[in-house]
């Protein structure tokens, strides 16, 4: 072997002729360290962030084998030249011939494995005490939906249905709810539709001022709940916080169970979560295991997975554009629905209600709750709002995984 063909050897053996030919990849590149950089630099919601990011990363390096191959509406995919379906094939098969990520993704995503695993994970670190206290502001969880719904009647005229409501389900800001419901209608837009999901999620910080600086007056923002408390005091009081704390899961779970059954695997999951947070020392260890080793191993395989789904093919295409544009919509109309029904409700009722409440009703606990904390304690020092948001913020927990539930329901 001669001097040049060793060269061409070590030539052919590195990325740089794919990426001198397929340039797009670069642009990959750039989002995945913008992402690395959101996650590690600015905090954004790092234990996702990092984990999707650096998937988008190694599932584009060519030759790397670590991205996600997408199969075309039959099913079928390109292995070694000839058309294959995948799902025909074993899990082994599919480790063979298209490599470890794609193992991960079929066997642990695509089965729609983890995310209810990730929701029980959730459960088990949830406090629904705030809610219990203040039941009234859990109606707020409910119209922060306003967003999934608005979106769907708008993305039908862009995409089909099944796809629409994959993309409107954004809306919710729940990460699992958004890949549970694509799984289910979607599957082929997963990877923009987490990556939107998750990304959007990340920027609560910055995307739920923005909504409360055009839509809230000053006056609004300064209404203190605890004054509020005192001029109107509740007349319902728990004597039992305990042993309310530990019905409330099973009888969640009862009710969707019987109204919207297609919402179990999500709503019960996360209420089993709770429970054995709730029953106390005799389910200590599944819990420690639930919250601990069990959410952390799913979160890493969720991240990595979701981002390996995210290769040029799949990401540089208008469709992805449109997915990032409208869950967009759908985010913002989540927090402007709840922040709408917080104003319209003052408009009826004695004791009044901070529309950072009505912003809060979205999936992203406890985030939300804190960003919207932030914002109060700027116009007042005194006004800690937290409680009282964490109330419709772990009620749009629930009204998103219900919602995701009569989405499969319909069009499932």
């Amino acid at each position: 072997m001669n001097e040049v063909s060793i060269f061409e050897k070590i030539y052919d053996m590195t990325a740089l002729g794919a990426l001198i030919d397929q340039p797009q990849f670069l642009i990959m590149y750039a989002l995945a360290f913008l992402l690395l950089y959101l996650g590690i630099k600015k905090g954004y919601e790092p234990l996702l962030l990092i984990p999707i990011a650096f998937g988008v990363l190694i599932a584009n390096f060519p030759g790397g084998d670590m991205g996600v191959v997408s199969p075309d509406g039959q099913g079928m995919v390109p292995i070694n030249g000839e058309m294959k379906n995948i799902y025909e094939m074993s899990l082994p098969e599919i480790a063979h011939d298209l490599g470890i990520m794609n193992f991960l993704y079929y066997a642990l995503i695509k089965s729609g494995l983890l995310p209810p695993i990730i929701f029980m994970g959730v459960g088990a670190l949830t406090d629904f005490g705030p809610m219990l206290r203040n039941l009234k502001l859990a109606i707020f969880g409910a119209g922060a939906q306003f967003g999934i719904f608005a979106v769907l009647l708008v993305a039908c005229n862009f995409f089909d249905m099944k796809e629409a409501a994959s993309l409107a389900i954004i809306g919710g800001a729940d990460g699992p709810t958004a890949i549970f419901t694509t799984i289910k209608l979607a599957p082929h837009m997963l990877g923009p539709i987490a990556i939107a999901a998750y990304s959007y999620m990340a920027l609560v910080p910055v995307i739920v001022p923005l909504v409360v600086k055009l839509t809230c007056s000053k006056k609004e923002l300064m209404i203190n709940m605890k004054e509020q408390d005192k001029l109107y005091p509740s007349k319902t009081e728990f004597k039992n916080m305990s042993a309310l704390k530990i019905i409330f899961p099973i009888a969640t779970t009862t009710v969707v169970a019987i109204i919207v059954p297609s919402a179990v695997p999500l709503v019960g999951m996360l209420m089993f979560g709770n429970l054995i947070k709730e029953v106390g020392s005799s389910t200590s260890r599944i819990f420690d295991a639930a919250s601990n080793a069990i959410m952390n191993s799913a979160t890493i395989f969720l991240g990595l997975c979701v981002g390996a789904t995210m290769t040029v093919d799949a990401f540089l295409n208008w469709q992805t554009i449109g997915i990032v544009a409208g869950g967009f919509l759908a985010f913002g109309f989540s927090i402007f629905g709840g922040i709408m029904l917080a104003k319209i409700y003052n408009l009826f009722a004695k004791k009044k209600v901070n529309p950072l409440i009505g912003a809060t009703g979205l999936s992203a606990v406890p985030m939300a709750s804190r960003v919207a904390n932030e914002i109060a304690l700027k116009y007042d020092p005194r006004n800690h709002v937290l409680n009282y948001c964490m109330s419709s913020n772990v009620s749009g927990v629930i009204g998103s995984a219900v919602a995701a539930g009569i989405l499969i329901a319909f069009l499932g």
